[in-house]
């Protein structure tokens, strides 16, 4: 039974859910680094909120550990690459709190357009300052929204209600996926010249850091107001406070900081311009009870089913039906570097047909983890730092995609290149999950992956298969299945065979000598 270590504050209902999965639960709230550290070599999940930070010393001290959990959709508290490196699964609970995230920045707009907050300053301080505070409507403004993923669409549709024209700015939407929103995606300048309010939902990256500078200020409307309810770092504070006290723009409304809680002496608390909560836009009941569930569930499908869901270095994979081109990917990666060998300069794989329109990271995962594994030792690399040993490792990986899958609903094509050469396998699932290997560069076959595989290539004359199956049977190994292809009459054949047992070099060697075989190899998959 897996041992779930809660180290956060999350709602009691996050651990009737795992006992509810027959997962064993030590619930005990915040707890302090150091102390995580000393237990944690003793379970096999962790779940935090943004109270801890896990860093790569917490994450060593896991020795048995499998996944990480945020209850909440950062995970900036957390060493991805550390988690990465040791194959370790990061998940996060993204939706739960997307809602509550929306509702807050569009409050927090509102609070800024209308001088809520400094009116309620104003007002208990005894004074009555009504002719100081004149506000602006949202209805006829430019909203412009940086990221248009769950929270900004949600954001878009209420802005649509308050009758406001909406821009967006992101590199990684579809127009047609913004037509549908009612939204027009523009480039990030033209956003900030038209905005008459922005509101930021992008991660903190070092892309994304300081995002809103000096520069971008000074593109803004004078009359704008900007509202970063994401995450800190993303505007940088110095420039916002220079921008507001030199009236480039209007106002600004931030639930989120470079530093949390910022210091005493930071001159945005004291500008009567800003609106400034205490990173509330996920602090409702309602999104504190999904998060710490929706995390809950996600360790059950995991630990009981082996599905990954939300995992931040792992693309997700909810459909089952997907499991087993992960386990073909894996295998067609495994087959031809083991056909190579060597160092591996680039991995490309093409998904073709219904495959084609899914979500096939994971399945690229298997595949690289099926390449590097052999070299690196399966115990090393596994589906989650596969991508991260191939980056360290300086291997190029194209992913492609293709409408024409043959004569197959779905098929997909592995091709390595090494410094020994290239290989191109492709491969299917048929009705039931049942994998197949359907190409081997130009040979076309027909054979069920197994655990101990033989292939060679050889003259297409008579007897050759003979020879080679009496010199397996006189050394007592079976052959399960066999599937020949070949170029054509009298040219060159491919024999692949699957075997009951290994196969000795001692017997590779008599093959090669009785026979006139070439590029004869032992495969051993997974």
């Amino acid at each position: 039974m897996a041992k779930i270590l809660i180290a956060d504050d999350v709602s009691e209902e996050c651990a009737k859910v795992l006992r509810a999965g027959e997962l064993e639960v030590d619930a005990r709230g915040k707890m302090k680094p150091d102390d995580v550290k000393a237990i944690l070599g003793g379970y096999d999940g962790l779940v935090v909120r943004s109270g801890i930070k896990v860093t790569k010393d917490i994450i060593e001290a896991g020795a048995k550990l499998k996944v990480i959990g945020r209850a909440g959709i950062g995970v900036d508290n957390i060493d991805v690459d550390a988690a990465s490196r040791r194959g370790v699964i990061v998940m996060n609970a993204p939706l739960g709190n997307v809602t509550s995230a929306a509702e807050h920045a569009f409050a927090m707009m509102l609070a800024s357009a209308r001088n809520i907050a400094r009116g309620d300053r104003s007002l208990r301080a005894g004074k009555w300052e009504r002719n100081s505070m004149i506000g602006v409507e949202l209805e006829g403004k430019t909203l412009g929204i940086c990221g248009l993923g769950k929270v900004g669409s949600q954001i878009a549709a209420y802005a649509k209600a308050f009758r406001m024209r909406v821009v967006a700015y992101d590199p990684l939407l579809v127009k047609e996926r913004a037509e549908v929103l009612g939204v027009e995606l523009v480039e990030f300048d033209r956003l900030l010249e038209e905005a008459d309010f922005v509101t930021v939902h992008v991660p903190l990256t070092e892309k994304t850091r300081d995002m809103f500078d000096a520069r971008a200020f000074k593109k803004m409307r004078k009359t704008a107001r900007l509202i970063n309810n994401s995450r800190g770092g993303i505007v940088n504070e110095k420039a916002l406070h220079e921008a507001l006290a030199n009236h480039e723009i209007a106002g600004a409304a931030l639930d989120v900081f470079e530093k949390e809680p910022p210091a005493p002496d930071l001159p945005l608390l004291k500008d009567e311009t800003t609106t400034l909560t205490p990173h509330l836009g996920a602090s409702t009941e309602e999104a504190q009870l999904r998060v710490s569930v929706d995390i809950a569930e996600q360790f059950v499908q995991y630990f009981k089913y082996g599905v990954v869901k939300n995992a931040v270095n792992l693309s997700s994979v909810a459909d089952p039906t997907m499991a087993p081109y992960m386990r073909l990917g894996e295998d067609l990666g495994s087959f031809c570097f083991q056909q190579l060998g060597g160092r591996v300069r680039q991995v490309e794989v093409t998904y073709m047909g219904q495959i084609a329109t899914f979500d096939f990271g994971a399945i690229t995962q298997s595949v690289l983890k099926g390449v590097i594994a052999p070299a690196v030792g399966g115990d090393e690399v596994n589906a989650v730092n596969a991508r991260f040993y191939a980056r360290e490792r300086g291997i190029n990986v194209i992913e492609n995609r293709r409408k024409d899958a043959k004569n197959y609903k779905s098929m997909m094509q592995v091709r390595i290149d090494t410094e020994s050469g290239s290989r191109t396998m492709a491969g299917t699932v048929f009705e039931g999950g049942q994998p197949r290997i359907v190409q081997v560069d130009a040979f076309d076959i027909d054979l069920k992956p197994s655990k101990h595989m033989l292939t060679m290539t050889y003259p297409d004359v008579p007897g050759m298969v003979g020879r080679i199956g009496s010199i397996l049977g006189g050394h007592r190994i079976n052959i399960a299945r066999m599937e020949v292809g070949r170029s054509g009459r009298g040219q060159q054949a491919m024999i692949l065979l699957s075997l009951d047992d290994p196969v000795p070099p001692a017997v590779i060697d008599e093959i090669r000598t009785q026979v006139q075989v070439s590029d004869i190899k032992a495969i051993t998959l997974a």
